[in-house]
């Protein structure tokens, strides 16, 4: 009999407790003996809930039980989250976790530690909730390198992102929605903001490049700029618009952003829709990998750290999967991209020719979605200093009001 505890009984922690109790019988089959939960902590209680008799409120209770060999850490943010990380760790117990912000902030020392204990510290949760993405990385990873990682990698904004374009929808009622139904949170501002996807991304870099990335050094932007407006001129031309999370890794040098960018509508990422993830990886030999599944949800991801959880007992301790040392990203400013530019206009060939002469240049591809007062254009290619210089420029002038400005992905 193996035992566990679960830390946290929220959404993820209330799902893990549901799976490995649903799913005992299978699990005792596969693994040859049963995962049987000892404790949750919470510091609230759950009266009448099928919790009640595994409750503690003592996260002690949990630590200095010789007999749990393993924890499923649900709670999420960083603080008790680290502390007890680290110190079931050193009492020698498995963890394993969705927590995407404690993973890319402290994942280096809590594998160490894990390493030094000769325990498991396992986050396949963290990235794609229920895609499998970082023991396949890992095993590619062997005879490999990356040169490109991009993805969605945030459920939550890709079903509003979905609805705001199937449904002509505007941004906050379409937020509502993804909230009522669970999708987010109700304060969305890690998922709306970027910043979920921007900590997945470090997450997946650092074990790339086997490297410490430091989350907070990617360029991030959120959605909740994006109109129907946007999708209505990025349709001319084929495309749609999706959050997207990319590294390009040439060398030494690797290029990192998380941003809303227009891509063809029947690409590998376009056709992504609702609240799946998909992750494409390109390397040297083995061309272009493409990992997708629902990434947002409670049975997603609590079956993902269930999985883990089975893997650490079954198959016990393994090498870090990144160092302390911290991996450099290039200057946000010398990262080359093309824009769609949305704007309004009093009179449209004198806008047309002061973008002109603001972009030095007669060839621009427009777009024309039928919005009175409306246009947009792409850009040439250009580093993000030029183009902030330009952009700048063309907002002061008087007859033209820039609404948006968006990257086009070149990713495959």
């Amino acid at each position: 009999m193996a035992y566990a505890a679960v830390l946290g009984y929220g959404v993820v922690g209330s799902g893990v407790f549901g799976l490995l109790r649903q799913n005992a019988a299978l699990i005792e089959k596969r693994m040859g003996e049963p995962i049987a939960v000892k404790r949750v902590l919470d510091l609230r209680s759950f009266p009448g809930d099928s919790v009640e008799p595994f409750l503690t409120h003592d996260a002690e209770d949990i630590i200095n039980d010789a007999e749990i060999g393993v924890v499923a850490e649900a709670m999420g943010g960083l603080n008790p989250a680290y502390e007890y990380s680290m110190r079931a760790l050193r009492a020698g117990k498995h963890v394993v976790t969705s927590n995407k912000e404690l993973v890319s902030v402290h994942g280096a020392e809590l594998m160490a530690a894990a390493a030094e204990y000769n325990v498991c510290y396992l986050f396949e949760a963290s990235v794609g909730g229920a895609i499998p993405v970082i023991q396949p990385l890992k095993h590619m990873l062997l005879t490999e390198s990356v040169s490109q990682v991009a993805g969605i990698l945030n459920g939550t904004t890709n079903y509003i992102l979905t609805q705001m374009r199937e449904h002509d929808a505007g941004f906050a009622e379409t937020l509502k929605d993804a909230q009522d139904r669970g999708y987010a949170e109700r304060d969305p501002s890690a998922d709306i903001d970027g910043f979920d996807a921007c900590r997945k991304l470090a997450i997946l870099l650092s074990v790339c490049l086997g490297k410490y990335v430091n989350y907070s050094k990617i360029p991030t932007e959120g959605i909740a700029g994006i109109t129907s407006d946007d999708f209505a001129f990025a349709a001319v031309s084929g495309n749609t618009i999706k959050l997207i999370a990319r590294a390009d890794i040439k060398g030494s040098a690797v290029e990192a952003s998380v941003a809303p960018m227009i891509l063809s509508k029947d690409s590998r990422l376009g056709v992504v829709g609702d609240v799946y993830n998909a992750v494409s990886f390109t390397f040297d030999a083995k061309d272009n990998i493409l990992l997708g599944g629902r990434g947002a949800g409670k049975y997603p991801t609590a079956g993902a750290i269930v999985s883990d959880m089975a893997e650490a007992l079954r198959r016990g301790c393994e090498t870090p999967a990144w160092t302390r040392d911290e991996a450099a990203l290039s200057a946000p400013d010398e990262v080359i991209s093309t824009r769609m530019i949305r704007y309004t206009f009093t009179e449209q060939q004198k806008s047309r020719a002061t973008v002109h002469r603001v972009f030095g240049t007669e060839d621009l591809i427009w777009a024309n979605a039928g919005i009175l007062g409306q246009a947009a254009f792409f850009t040439r290619p250009m580093k993000e200093r030029e183009f902030a210089c330009r952009i700048n420029l063309l907002k002061s002038m008087p007859d033209i009001g820039v609404k948006s400005t968006l990257r086009l992905y070149a990713g495959r």
